[in-house]
């Protein structure tokens, strides 16, 4: 259960250092979308290796699929709701993330966060080993989206303990949900499993296209698809090894 609540609070504190990275050093807006990139590539691996490959040999396609669908969809309703308050460019660094209200920004990084930490408890409840490229995916795209939303928020008038407060919150919402999947769904049925899977897929795979992608293109230009593919090869690399 700890051991779920510490690989959560892992990839929840990429955000809290994307922060202090965006607060205390300068860094180009292009190497943003150069990480960015990396991230996903990593992402759409993970998602298709330790999500929705593992979940279909394990449970079966109807669920899987079937979560994969409900995913997609949640996300991006909640991702047009939160938009049109203001959360838009929310993995954005630059001016147009200024506009953004801070506690907006901070509601859509939670809304990235707590499914993917759920499946990192869950990844635990096979074997009692965390899906080290699940983490790794997670973290890497947690960086940017800590660093990008900090700038707008700096923009925005927050002062720097509030934001390394709302951050550190983050962190500990990581781990609380990653706890939660392993507590929860401890037991669970392989179908149950994988339809959780499914939808944290296509929630990761709707949030990487909508977000993640045409911002690292609008930060690093036509070097994004060479470096997402660097990032999918690497995923395939860990998903070999782990």
């Amino acid at each position: 259960m700890w051991n779920a609540a510490l690989w959560g609070g892992v990839s929840g504190s990429a955000v809290l250092l994307g922060a202090m990275a965006a607060m205390f050093l300068p860094i180009r807006k292009k190497m943003i979308g150069y990480i960015m990139a990396f991230g996903t590539g990593v992402l759409i691996g993970a998602a298709s290796y330790e999500l929705l490959g593992e979940s279909v040999h394990n449970g079966g396609l109807l669920p899987t699929g079937i979560g994969f669908v409900a995913g997609a969809i949640i996300f991006t309703l909640f991702d047009i709701m939160i938009s049109n308050k203001g959360a838009k460019n929310r993995k954005r660094s630059g001016h147009k993330a200024a506009a953004s209200s801070g506690i907006v920004l901070f509601a859509g990084t939670i809304m990235d966060a707590i499914p993917e930490s759920i499946m990192i408890g869950t990844s635990l409840l096979e074997g009692g080993k965390v899906s080290f490229l699940l983490v790794t995916a997670i973290f890497i795209s947690n960086f940017p989206e800590g660093l990008s939303s900090t700038s707008g928020m700096k923009k925005s008038g927050y002062s720097k303990k509030k934001i390394i407060l709302l951050w550190s919150s983050v962190f500990v919402i990581a781990g609380i949900a990653s706890m939660a999947g392993y507590i929860f769904l401890d037991g669970a049925s392989k179908e149950v499993l994988s339809g959780i899977a499914g939808f944290a897929g296509g929630a990761i795979i709707a949030m990487v296209a909508s977000t993640m992608m045409p911002e690292a293109y609008e930060d690093s230009g036509p070097m994004t698809g060479f470096i997402a593919a660097i990032g999918l090869l690497a995923s395939l690399v860990l998903d070999h090894f782990s």
